[in-house]
């Protein structure tokens, strides 16, 4: 079964939030390092989604790419 992509993006508070399929309350959070959080399946370890704190310091003046300190892999 495919999941949808959601995403989020919280003006006031300057978050990004994307997710995998539905948010669930039992994944587990996990700091990535540079103002990114992971949610990850608790039984399978994989990424569910992400947030990005401070998102729009991450794309001011900037007109090149951001890396994230992780990477997402296409699942079967």
């Amino acid at each position: 079964m495919k999941k949808s992509l959601h995403y989020f993006y919280d003006k006031e508070a300057d978050v990004f939030y994307f997710s995998s399929g539905a948010p669930n309350g039992v994944d587990t959070t996990v700091e990535a390092g540079d103002d990114v959080l992971l949610r990850l399946d608790p039984k399978t370890k994989r990424v569910r989604g992400f947030t990005l704190i401070n998102a729009s310091k991450r794309l001011s003046s900037r007109k090149t790419a951001y890396a994230l300190p992780f990477s997402l892999t296409q699942t079967a």
